[in-house]
């Protein structure tokens, strides 16, 4: 879901030529020094795709979960990220797990013997190590999105289906207290059975950028917006209604990131990147790679291994996603969905409303700043601007207390974790989501693409076959009977 993954803007040909390049590097690191030395009662995990987002697996297996789990083996087309992996497990005073190539991915599995794979690879390349991980037997996590098309999800769903592994699809937006709260509510029926959602989520002008400066701004690596961003909320609009999407109608535009705009900002440019950029003294969307750590660390003292510019200009010809959306969809339970998603707002947050047949629940939440400088969601909730409101069908709106958590992504990440990697409690609210999961949130994605290109609506269940039904709790029903409201 992140920007730290291991590709650049380059056809396939080049990708397996990075990879060859980043090979030679790593091979020295992985012969003859695995590093690591089971106990034989810790979990074992390997990782492939050592960018930013894989730093929190890292951290967590080296620190939190330390006692029963260890990185026996990670895997990179970039030998200089490689090498930062050695790092962090000997700031956590944790053996090294074994470094590989992306070309030997199939040896480190060999190799290492891992009982689960996380994949945290660019997104249009997370099938290939699913399928291939599932198909020698082992059990795999990735990162949401699941994958960017029809075609590779077929080839996921397949192959799971096929091996009887375990696919987990790590949705960290669910275990945020408040979203957990709203399914909550709406599991007990506070506002009746759901007839329609209206989902508008807004990207401010510095997380929403740098999706149009990274791999993220090609659809055949992300998917666009509508895949990799949205994936998170029609994830969550799936599992609060405990429903499937079945039609999806789409619009979509970019005409804030676009070369006329860096025009009417009063640049000369778009130029190739910030880091050149002979107007960064006057762009407020620079990215200074060099003025920060991590950034610099992870980016820029490797972009000889692959090439990959973290800090594209956001304004450049070539990019392919869209920065304004629009989405309706039905559901199989007859909800209805209308969805908004733009890149260029003043604020950072979303509005969601539901409306049911005995009224209506609103929630709002406004996160933190995204921390651009360290390549890091901070996605904390701000308090102030973040309520729940409930409005009975003819009686008095009131608020409840909203659940709070603390850390990134609304205080999500820890509890998925916990879940992850320690021993799992019994969850009423079924947070946990495997492909079936994964598959319907970026279908509905993939889809409203499709709509985009054809201007048709388009059928989910002619885009794969064979999915299953995901595991939801179970809501109200559209049987029950609805108390006749007060008569006014």
């Amino acid at each position: 879901m992140s920007d730290h993954k291991h590709s650049r803007e380059v056809t396939r040909r080049d990708f397996v030529r990075t990879a060859a390049v980043a090979g030679a590097g790593a091979a020295v690191l992985a012969n003859g020094r695995l590093g690591w030395a089971s106990n034989g009662s810790r979990k074992r995990y390997a990782i492939v795709g050592v960018g930013g987002r894989s730093q929190m697996y890292q951290n967590a297996i080296h620190t939190t979960f330390g006692e029963s789990s260890e990185l026996v083996g990670c895997c990179d087309v970039n030998a200089g990220r490689l090498r930062l992996t050695r790092d962090l497990a000997e700031t956590a005073k944790r053996p090294a797990p074994a470094l590989y190539p992306a070309a030997d991915f199939d040896r480190m599995l060999k190799e290492t013997r891992p009982d689960v794979v996380i994949v945290t690879t660019v997104d249009g390349f997370h099938h290939e190590y699913l399928c291939r991980a599932m198909g020698q037997g082992f059990d795999v996590i990735t990162e949401k999105p699941m994958t960017v098309d029809a075609e590779k999800c077929q080839q996921i769903v397949d192959a799971q289906r096929k091996s009887g592994k375990t696919c987990r699809v790590t949705f960290n937006y669910r275990y945020s207290p408040p979203r957990t709260q709203v399914k909550d509510l709406l599991m007990g029926g506070v506002i009746g059975d759901v007839l329609s959602v209206d989902f508008h989520w807004m990207l401010n002008t510095t997380h929403g950028t740098d999706y149009f400066r990274r791999w993220h701004s090609q659809k055949r690596f992300s998917g666009g917006l509508m895949v990799h961003k949205a994936s998170h909320h029609f994830d969550l609009v799936n599992w609060w209604l405990s429903a499937i999407p079945v039609t999806v109608y789409a619009n979509g535009k970019r005409e804030f990131y676009t070369p006329r705009m860096a025009k009417r900002l009063g640049l000369q440019g778009p130029h190739e990147r910030c880091h050149t950029c002979p107007e960064k003294a006057q762009c407020a969307f620079e990215l200074n790679l060099a003025a920060n750590p991590n950034l610099k660390r992870l980016y820029l003292d490797n972009e000889q291994y692959d090439g990959y510019l973290r800090d594209r200009c956001v304004f450049r010809e070539g990019i392919d996603i869209e920065d304004t959306m629009n989405v309706t969809a039905s559901y199989d339970n007859n909800a209805t969905l209308s969805y908004s998603l733009n890149a260029f707002n003043s604020w950072e947050g979303y509005y969601v409303i539901f409306n049911g047949t005995q009224g209506r629940l609103e929630h709002k939440v406004e996160e933190g700043v995204y921390v651009s400088g360290d390549g890091s969601v901070d996605g904390a909730i701000k308090g102030d601007g973040t309520y729940i409101r409930i409005y009975p069908l003819r009686d008095a709106a009131y608020e409840v207390k909203v659940w709070t958590g603390a850390g990134s992504h609304g205080g999500g990440d820890a509890v998925m974790l916990q879940e992850i990697f320690a021993s799992a409690k019994p969850d009423k609210h079924l947070r946990a989501a495997d492909q079936r999961a994964g598959a319907y949130s970026c279908l509905t994605g993939i889809a409203a693409n499709r709509a985009i290109a054809t201007g048709q609506p388009v059928r989910v269940a002619d885009l794969v076959s064979n999915v299953g039904y995901p595991d939801f709790p179970k809501m109200p029903s559209h049987d029950e009977p609805v108390p006749m409201p007060t008569k006014r």
